[in-house]
């Protein structure tokens, strides 16, 4: 059936990706939990004004609106929007609720929505997996994001990456130099794109913005590749501190929190040299205050995977008064795609661990009490509910994915036994059912694990 009856940008998903989806989602939620982050749920939509201003120039031409109701309607009028990400709702939730106890820690796992360019690997539904500490002043919550970041990638079988580390007051303090404080914004929008576009394109659009040839030799070589996180701090000092004046402690204190945040990284886990300061890094959403991060998965290539920083000032336009913030999102659909191209040829995964056969109409009692057996002891198990013959079943069965069958032929009938048949093997045993329940746990024990790398067999 032609793709005309789905919405652009969005995507169905059937039992075997959701079963990946939520594997996935499981690891991360069990790494927010780990690290003591609490849940939280808000709406999928929000008062028109919660999301204006918050995102950026460009951001504002992402919001999808929902027109009023009745005669508002009528002449375009809109008072609500989708959500297009999960930080900006959790501020409100903070500024109307300000008897929550801080810091206060929370997680969400949700769709959002973004009236994007549908293209590959973009979409205008995808979800977010955000954590976020509201109420912490310092480097130490910035660095537990890049912990939790790299506790995430480990759980999911991603050892090889980078997070890399930059501060927004460093990114102020370039424009100073360069002669354009009132075209930050501009400036930055333009090198959030330096890995999309490259220098080149880069300085195509700041040249098309206004910036003149002297202004954007200036912003790369403030930018310039350094080997080491200690030559791109003593870089950043050498090439600012003789423009800046009396700015110039605004940008010291910003590059003093990213050499602060890398070494506590560390001190929570981060493996040695897997945080690199990077003053490329620009990270567009105008509601960032101080640290920015993302962390790039290099083997497989997945690039970006989680991005965050500070946000001291967002909560305040919601409550009048300033409650610092710094949270983290890591990107749940460019893992699910390595995931889903790795195991394209992968036998489906079952929502149940055995399917209880029917051998024949006169034997369906028995299927029928091998079956609530099971699910009491706790275990995951279908019914076949069809007419079809027992070798119809069988081929249904192993077509499906599921790892065991279960039978009651007349001989198992006759004694009280059931027959567990590993759909993979071929082995099969001949059980009570309490023992063909230890049998399946056991066989489920067997099979738990971290998700495999990728490239890795099951």
């Amino acid at each position: 059936m032609p793709d005309v009856f789905l919405a652009k940008g969005t995507r169905d998903f059937l039992p075997a990706q959701m079963h990946r989806r939520l594997a996935v989602i499981d690891r991360v939620r069990a790494v927010f939990t780990q690290f003591g982050f609490e849940p939280l749920e808000t709406p999928a939509f929000e008062r028109i004004e919660t999301l204006t201003g918050k995102y950026g120039e460009e951001g504002q031409q992402l919001i999808f609106k929902i027109l009023k109701r009745g005669e508002g309607g009528e002449t375009g009028g809109c008072d609500q929007a989708l959500r297009y990400d999960l930080t900006v709702p959790l501020a409100r939730v903070v500024a109307m609720n300000p008897d929550l106890r801080l810091p206060f820690k929370r997680w969400q796992i949700a769709p959002v929505w973004r009236a994007d360019r549908p293209a590959k690997g973009r979409f205008r539904e995808f979800y977010q997996c955000d954590a976020d500490i509201v109420g912490a002043e310092g480097p130490l919550a910035d660095a537990e994001c890049l912990a939790v970041a790299a506790a995430a990638l480990t759980a999911l079988g991603f050892p090889a990456y980078t997070i890399r580390l930059n501060d927004r007051r460093v990114l102020r303090a370039m424009a100073a130099a360069v002669g354009a404080e009132d075209r930050e914004g501009p400036l930055l929008v333009a090198i959030d794109k330096l890995d999309k576009i490259g220098v080149e394109g880069v300085s195509a659009e700041l040249a098309a913005r206004g910036f003149d040839a002297a202004q954007i030799a200036l912003v790369w070589a403030i930018l310039a590749p350094q080997p080491d996180n200690a030559a791109a701090l003593a870089a950043l000092t050498a090439q600012l501190q003789p423009r800046l004046g009396d700015r110039w402690p605004e940008a010291e204190a910003g590059i003093r929190a990213i050499a602060e945040v890398a070494a506590l990284a560390e001190d929570l886990g981060v493996p040695p040299g897997r945080v690199r300061i990077d003053p490329t890094l620009a990270r567009g959403l105008d509601y960032y205050t101080g640290p920015v991060f993302e962390a790039v998965v290099e083997e497989p290539k997945v690039g970006s995977f989680a991005g965050g920083g500070r946000y001291d000032g967002l909560i305040g336009m919601f409550s009048g008064r300033r409650i610092p913030a710094v949270g983290i999102s890591l990107g749940l659909e460019r893992v699910l795609a390595v995931l889903d191209e790795r195991d394209r040829d992968a036998p489906p995964p079952t929502a149940a661990q055995a399917i209880v056969l029917v051998w024949d109409a006169a034997r369906r009692g028995p299927a029928i009490a091998a079956a609530r057996s099971l699910r009491a002891a706790g275990i995951t198990a279908d019914l076949f509910l069809g007419d079809a013959a027992f070798k119809n079943q069988l081929k249904y069965a192993n077509g499906r994915g599921y790892p065991f069958a279960v039978l009651v032929g007349p001989s198992e009938a006759e004694r009280g036994l059931v027959a567990v048949k590993d759909l993979r093997s071929g082995e099969q045993v001949v059980l009570t059912l309490d023992q063909a329940a230890d049998h399946l746990r056991a066989a489920r024990a067997a099979a738990a694990g971290p998700l495999p790398k990728p490239g890795e067999a099951r």
